[in-house]
């Protein structure tokens, strides 16, 4: 046990030390390329003000980096963890673009930038390679056994074995099975998945893995959401935890409609070209209309008329019951203007105008149909407990889940948004919205079957 907790405070070592690596590289890139341009501006800093403008980028690169993840080697895959580092130097270069051609008081050569680029690529991809196999190499994947009542674990076992980097699942063990098997399974391995076990039943699988210094892995009940989201009470010698389930304070749900105008202005002010393109080339189409309304829910059931670029066929649902329907895969409703707009989330922007409105938020639940909201609340009676706040453009499950995702996970996602809202969150949300923009699998429609 006591070698287990080394390894995990090595683990942390590793993963800053390659951190440091990587944004002390591109820092230094960067300094070189400053250089060559401070030497040909009039007003050139000097020594001091250089370090002041290279300090500048490197907080901006781990400020950013930490928010979309990039520096979380062993974590994520190569794939993302390039993407990530990668839209991270981006963003920063282009923000240090602006501020050089502010102190130049003239337009940089866009050459100096690319060249940046260049350079920053290649480092981040030899070191997402590099850095990950030394990951893989220190720390093999976990051997885990999963644990499972009713409800067979399929769909779960599935999605992480997609990482067979980080998880190794060896053996699947029913409830029924015993106590004493689970216990003696779990010792054998490096930890538990538990999924859907009754409380009891759970409490002593759980007791067992902290007893034996072994990882759990948990799927949670709405209950246990709601508790996460609770407030330590220290009245009394006698721990209470305080659940007030009343969404957002006055004082929150007023911030945080300042921060929905402020941002829905300058989302119009910087979408508002591309936005009149893709109206006109929906009319250019087929001559349909260029929006299309229905009606949604909102905060406290209230059902509002959502707005979005359209991207289906005029009247596409009418051949089909005349009730809306979920995309699917290779739907044919979808036009061939629809496919561009989907993919790069165009067909959401003019929703703007419900923020601005007051009727969605920027971020939150997102807002589903009337049908949508019957059918779910029938099957999943808890579904109305999103409506504690408002609808939003983005949102927990759309950053975390994907389009395609179940009803009820994406629940237990915006039940975890509700219950631990605070203003950084959603700032912090809004921005990693720009990462999963252009994701393949957020956007992706359902299977037919």
């Amino acid at each position: 046990m006591k070698q287990k907790k080394t390894s995990e405070e090595f683990n942390k070592v590793l993963t800053f030390f390659m951190s440091m690596i990587v944004l002390v590289s591109l820092t230094v890139v960067f300094a070189f390329v400053w250089i060559e341009i401070n030497k040909d501006i009039i007003w050139a800093f000097d020594t001091r003000g250089n370090y002041l403008i290279v300090l500048l980028y490197f907080i901006m690169q781990y400020i950013f980096s930490r928010i979309y993840g990039a520096l979380k080697i062993g974590f994520y895959k190569v794939s993302d963890i390039v993407y990530s580092q990668m839209l991270t130097t981006v963003i920063v270069d282009v923000l240090m673009y602006v501020v050089m051609s502010l102190v130049a008081r003239h337009l940089i050569n866009l050459g100096y930038i690319i060249l940046l680029l260049l350079i920053q690529f290649i480092i981040v991809e030899v070191w997402a390679i590099i850095g990950t196999k030394i990951y893989k190499k220190l720390y093999p994947p976990y051997r885990l056994v999963v644990v499972y009542g009713s409800k067979s674990a399929t769909n779960l076992v599935r999605k992480m074995s997609v990482r067979d980097d980080q998880f190794q699942i060896c053996e699947a063990i029913k409830l029924e099975e015993g106590m004493e098997r689970i216990e003696s399974r779990i010792k054998y391995y490096d930890g538990a998945i538990i999924c859907d076990i009754p409380g009891s039943e759970r409490n002593d699988i759980l007791k067992c893995c902290f007893d034996n210094g072994k990882r759990a892995y948990v799927t949670p009940k709405i209950s246990d959401i709601l508790i996460r989201g609770g407030e330590n009470i220290h009245l009394f010698d006698s721990p209470l935890l305080l659940c007030r389930n009343a969404g957002l304070t006055y004082e929150q749900r007023f911030v945080k409609r300042i921060l929905d105008i402020f941002v829905a202005l300058i989302g119009l002010i910087v979408m508002a070209i591309p936005m009149l393109i893709t109206a006109l080339a929906i009319k250019l189409q087929d001559g349909g209309p260029v929006f299309f309304k229905q009606d949604r829910v909102t905060r406290g059931g209230k059902v509002f008329k959502i707005v979005k670029f359209r991207s289906m066929k005029v009247n596409a649902d009418a051949d089909r019951d005349g009730r809306a329907h979920s995309a699917t895969v290779d739907d044919d409703r979808i036009t061939p203007v629809g496919k561009i707009i989907r993919a790069c989330r165009m067909d959401e922007f003019p929703q703007i105008f419900n923020i601005l409105k007051g009727e969605m938020s920027v971020v939150g639940p997102r807002p589903e149909c009337v049908e949508n909201v019957e059918q779910y609340t029938e099957d999943i009676p808890e579904f109305g407990y999103r409506h504690k706040v408002k609808a939003g453009l983005t949102g927990y499950a759309q950053i975390y889940g994907k389009y395609n995702t179940t009803a009820y996970d994406k629940l237990k996602l915006d039940l975890f948004y509700i219950e631990n809202y605070s203003i950084r969150t959603d700032i912090r949300l809004i921005l990693m919205t720009v990462k999963v923009l252009f994701m393949k699998e957020s956007t992706e429609g359902f299977e037919e079957s």
